[in-house]
């Protein structure tokens, strides 16, 4: 699944991205932490960070302060 050979963060965030899109994190739902992503792939939280920000960039995900990290409706996915 992961190939080690290669950067982490990129296959991280596929990972992730394809979680969303299959429903194994539903809309509205909450996505793991960067320290348990980090835990679950065995990376640095600096890896899981990187990956997730990809995840967000995507327009997938929303970040809460204090929290945490949810999957956006589609219908919020459109907004600015």
């Amino acid at each position: 699944m992961i190939d080690r050979t290669r950067a982490m963060w990129p296959q991280i965030a596929d990972v992730i991205i394809e979680r969303i899109a299959d429903g194994t994190y539903p809309p509205g739902s909450k996505v793991p932490s960067v320290v348990q992503i980090a835990a679950e792939f065995g990376v640095v939280n600096s890896t899981a960070q990187r990956a997730m920000e990809r995840v967000r960039a995507e327009g997938l995900t929303r970040s809460e302060k204090g929290m945490g990290t949810y999957v956006l409706r589609p219908e919020e996915r459109d907004q600015p």
